[in-house]
């Protein structure tokens, strides 16, 4: 769409829509001073009907003007053009932070290609108030496509919601414009606008809130369980059964290793959601989304397929899980406390048609089928049999420890529901950094005491091998499972390995290293051994549990094998479910 409109147009679509969200939140008053690079927003907030516009000449009296209009509990944002006027507003912002005063703060800035470059008015604004503010955006270049103005919507409606959750505070976005900077009208009163369904808004739970409706309703629900340090897995599982709903279970959720069986758990989602036809028809009436993101790219494109289906997340407060932008509300309650409140003892449940989760529980059984299938034949212990067999051993209230690239991803796909132990689940996904991994197990193990198993891939066990000197120190139990595949195994999988030749594939990313690893026995006093086959696999994983001090077991395995079996697995299974839709 962007491409059909002139540049005046873009700019007037991208600020109109952003403005007109800050008045849809309850922003009526805005405080500015004169400056060019701001011209785009001091434009669309003039022409505004329902903005009251303050015009300062002063930044610093400007900013703390509007501080005493917040003070007055009257909504307000301040806006100002770039360089040293943005840094007049440091004082009151400051103030509002240390006083727990809302204020939004708008500052204009220069476009990339001018900055570090002698520019006149151009300083580095990105983080200018440090902590001072409570959330700081750096917005995108305007763009007038469906996707980017409902992240400018987007930002409005979190800029508010931060800046007014207790503790209340101010918030920094930085708004970089091209010229020409002159906007083209935008249809402020157009209630019609596409988008505006498509808002994403905070709100509180209550009784009487959506979920109790649609629960009451009979329709299709759909619950996604992402990543989360909280247990709060027997509540919900209770509600979906009542209700009828399939549960997408993170591993990092700690839904599907609760210690009870039952239906509803869906675990092999990542295999089946990669076919095109099990997408589309698992169509859902609506969506509750509880943690953060999940890892596969099959359940982003089952959530992108579905974004016109409603979709709510429930979110610890201060954080904003919607990469994709597919999010119609945002409850903003930590997951255990959401299940307390609004889903135990839920009244008037009405369980949606059966053949609704039928055909997930089909899929999912279908899909664990083709994984047994496949690893009978491999006496060899493989990526995938490391997890499966992990599933089998693994001790009562045992902590799993999953690493970032492919062990996660892997753990997600093939580590399946346990009805005989609960088991703790763990994992680095804020960053999803390979660094720092062996020391958080080992932290974990020394904060609990129980049984600790790491699954790790050599480049991040390389990343932290002097974590393993803590071991030492504090007298530490745990168990490391290494996936030795000689460099990074992901790549494998993305497509650098299609677009290179195999030189350069494996000097730029497959990266192999030819370190051998049992030399960390010696260095940090651990015990260590490489084993081959599966037997041999889970006679050690099963001892290792029962020896003092850190053990290592390494299984080698052949990145080029390891994308072939993925692959074969994805295939059977996609073959596997077609239909199972539809029985």
């Amino acid at each position: 769409m962007s491409d059909q409109l002139s540049h005046a147009e873009v700019l007037g679509r991208f600020v109109g829509v952003f403005v007109d969200e800050l008045v849809a939140c309850g922003i009526e008053n805005v405080c500015l001073c004169p400056g060019s690079r701001s011209t785009p927003l001091a434009i669309a907030f003039a022409r505004h009907p329902s903005i009251k516009v303050w015009t300062h000449l002063d930044e610093r009296s400007c900013a703390y003007f509007a501080l005493g209009m917040a003070k007055a509990n009257t909504p307000v944002a301040i806006l100002c053009s770039s360089g040293t006027a943005a840094v007049n507003f440091a004082p009151a912002v400051v103030e509002a932070y240390h006083s727990r005063v809302p204020l939004l703060v708008l500052t204009a800035d220069r476009p990339p290609e001018l900055q570090d470059l002698g520019a006149n008015q151009t300083i580095k604004q990105s983080n200018l108030y440090g902590s001072a503010v409570k959330w700081f955006t750096l917005m995108p270049l305007p763009e007038a496509s469906d996707d980017m103005l409902r992240y400018a919507r987007m930002v409005a409606d979190r800029a508010i919601s931060t800046m007014e959750e207790s503790p209340a505070g101010p918030v920094h976005i930085n708004f970089p414009f091209r010229e020409p900077l002159i906007p083209a009208p935008y249809p402020f009163t157009d209630t019609e606008d596409e988008l505006r369904h498509r808002t994403t808004t905070a709100w509180e739970p209550r009784r009487d809130n959506v979920i109790a409706e649609y629960a009451s309703s009979g329709q299709k629900g759909l619950i996604v369980c992402g990543p989360t340090p909280l247990m709060y897995g027997n509540g919900l599982i209770d509600f979906a059964t009542r209700a009828g709903y399939p549960i997408i279970a993170d591993p990092l959720s700690n839904v599907r290793a609760y210690g009870r069986q039952s239906d509803v758990i869906i675990t092999a989602y990542d295999a089946f959601l990669r076919s095109a036809n099990m997408r589309d028809a698992l169509e859902p009436d609506f969506i509750l989304r509880i943690g953060d993101p999940s890892t596969p790219r099959s359940m982003q494109s089952y959530l992108l397929r579905h974004r016109n289906v409603r979709q709510i997340v429930v979110a610890p407060p201060g954080t904003w899980p919607d990469p994709d932008l597919t999010t119609a509300e945002i409850i903003h309650m930590e997951p255990d406390a959401f299940c307390s409140a609004t889903l135990d003892g839920l009244e008037d449940v009405v369980s949606a048609p059966p053949e609704w989760l039928a055909m997930w529980t089909r899929a999912e059984k279908t899909s664990r089928g083709v994984f047994e299938h496949e690893l009978a034949s491999h006496t060899d212990a493989t990526e995938v049999s490391v997890v499966t067999d992990l599933a089998d051993i693994v001790p009562m209230a045992a902590n799993v420890v999953a690493g970032n690239s492919m062990p996660v991803r892997d753990l997600e796909s093939f580590f399946a529901v346990d009805d005989k132990r609960v088991i703790f689940m763990h994992g680095n996904r804020g960053t999803s950094g390979i660094d720092g991994v062996v020391s958080t197990a080992l932290g974990i193990a020394a904060a609990t005491g129980g049984p600790t198993v790491l699954l790790i891939g050599d480049l991040s066990f390389y990343h932290d091998m002097n974590g393993l000197l803590a071991a030492q120190r504090h007298n530490l139990n745990a168990t490391i499972v290494l996936i030795n595949n000689d460099g990074g195994g992901i790549f494998s999988f993305l497509g650098q390995h299609e677009a290179e030749d195999h030189e350069t594939f494996e000097q730029l990313f497959g990266t192999p290293h030819g370190l051998d690893f049992s030399h960390v026995a010696g260095l940090y006093g651990v015990s260590f051994q490489t084993v081959n086959t599966r037997n041999d696999y889970r006679t050690a994983l099963k001892s290792s549990f029962e020896m003092p001090g850190v053990n290592v077991i390494e299984v080698r395995t052949d990145r080029e094998e390891n994308l072939h079996l993925h692959q074969r697995i994805w295939a059977a299974v996609a073959q596997a479910v077609e239909g199972t839709a539809t029985k």
